[in-house]
């Protein structure tokens, strides 16, 4: 039976870890923390393909200055020595164009559209886990941003999307949470969304279940070549393949192997708050770059996005921005109750797009660098990542997304 070493338990190497078993081989995952640990258990959990966009476009030109002085706004960027940090940040400006958005967006939209299907296929095989139908709630206090939301809408549908959008006359009716600030709102259908760690959990469970070994609190120090993978223990491990997928600490061992794109941490933070009444849908403020999703009986509430490495220390002050950037659009909502506070790491590159596939060194391959997006593509990277693993042939969908590029 054919072998393999998955490095991470969140979604995506869990994922990959199931889709492999799916291909008859025997599986060991590995995490130096523990399930979900990275950027997986604390995010807003949307499965949203059309929400599902490059994170570059021609705002960042706009937003981006602010984030350098304002240490509150959603985007910040530490004023601090760290040329690599600097380098990184150029390239992610320099595709801030209308023409490299359409790029990213068109390498995208075909694995956004396997996203959903690529969930119903992790439960209908086993994972004792549920995915939630919409409608998502989009809400702005003015229509001039509303118009900016809309005008992206009609561009993802141009490539290739469906994306249901309508015009809420009674807002209220869906998302009694929202105040009358929040003049324009939209429902968006056809989305769904989950609690992400319980999902996890239910993925590495069915994972178990089929036979794999996952090791949690155990630190890989290396991939020393084709197969051989060698823990902080000392420990050797071999398989036929061997797949890192470390979320934001992907390039310590994956820049070794020829990986050289960049994957900083874009770290997101969440918390959960007590509400008067149950919240049914997810209400997201694209303007505050706040996401809401009901969770376990409260609301929880993500978003901001801060350059700082993946293992500093949570600062306190982002959960304040967050609370700010609310102030006066939420009613019913006990923002003095809050609990989970966490923050996890996205990992992103400065072209938006993943890094999939095939390393220099032969049975070695990685899968991260999905940015805000791991969650949702996690089960179809999985899927595809698979079978180029196990046939050799690489799926189309995967191509823009070459590791080596």
């Amino acid at each position: 039976m054919a072998t393999a070493i998955v490095i991470g338990a969140g979604m995506v190497g869990l994922a990959t870890a199931w889709h492999l078993q799916e291909r008859g081989v025997e599986v060991t995952v590995i995490d130096r923390d523990g399930l979900a640990a990275g950027s997986s258990w604390g995010n807003a959990g949307y499965l949203a393909p059309a929400k599902t966009l490059p994170l570059a476009d021609p705002s960042v030109w706009t937003y981006g200055p602010r984030a350098l002085i304002d240490a509150d706004a959603a985007l910040h960027v530490p004023l601090r020595v760290d040329p690599g940090l600097w380098g990184f940040l150029a390239r992610f400006v320099a595709n801030g164009t209308m023409r490299a958005w359409h790029r990213a967006m068109a390498a995208l939209a075909p694995i956004n559209s396997l996203a959903l299907e690529a969930f119903d296929e992790l439960t209908d095989g086993g994972v004792a886990a549920t995915t939630r139908e919409g409608p998502f709630v989009i809400g702005f206090t003015g229509q001039a941003p509303a118009e900016f939301f809309l005008e992206e809408v009609r561009r993802v549908r141009g490539h290739g999307l469906e994306v249901v959008v309508e015009r809420l006359d009674a807002p209220a009716s869906l998302a009694p949470i929202l105040t009358d600030a929040v003049t324009s709102v939209y429902r968006m259908d056809g989305q769904r969304f989950i609690e992400p760690g319980p999902f996890v959990e239910a993925l590495a469970d069915a994972v178990r279940a089929r036979g794999a070994q996952v090791r949690t609190g155990v630190g890989v120090s290396e991939v020393a070549g084709p197969g051989e993978v060698v823990l902080e223990s000392g420990e050797r491990l071999a398989a036929d393949s061997v797949v890192v997928a470390t979320g934001a600490w992907l390039p310590r061992l994956a820049r070794p192997l020829g990986v050289r794109v960049p994957v900083r941490a874009g770290r997101g933070y969440s918390f959960s708050v007590a509400t008067e009444e149950p919240v049914e849908h997810p209400v997201y403020l694209p303007t505050q770059r706040i996401a809401c999703t009901p969770y376990q009986g409260r609301l929880r509430i993500a978003g901001t996005m801060e350059f700082l490495g993946p293992d500093e220390p949570p600062r306190q002050r982002r959960i304040r921005a967050m609370l700010s950037q609310v102030d006066g659009l939420l009613r019913g909502v006990d923002l003095d109750d809050r609990r989970d506070e966490w923050v996890g790491s996205r990992p992103v590159t400065p072209d938006g797009l993943p890094l999939v596939g095939a390393t220099e060194v032969p049975g070695v391959y990685v899968a991260g660098g999905h940015g805000m997006w791991g969650i949702v593509l996690g089960p179809a990277t999985g899927r595809l990542l698979a079978k180029q693993i196990v046939t050799g042939d690489i799926d189309p969908v995967l191509a823009p997304f070459d590791p080596l590029r």
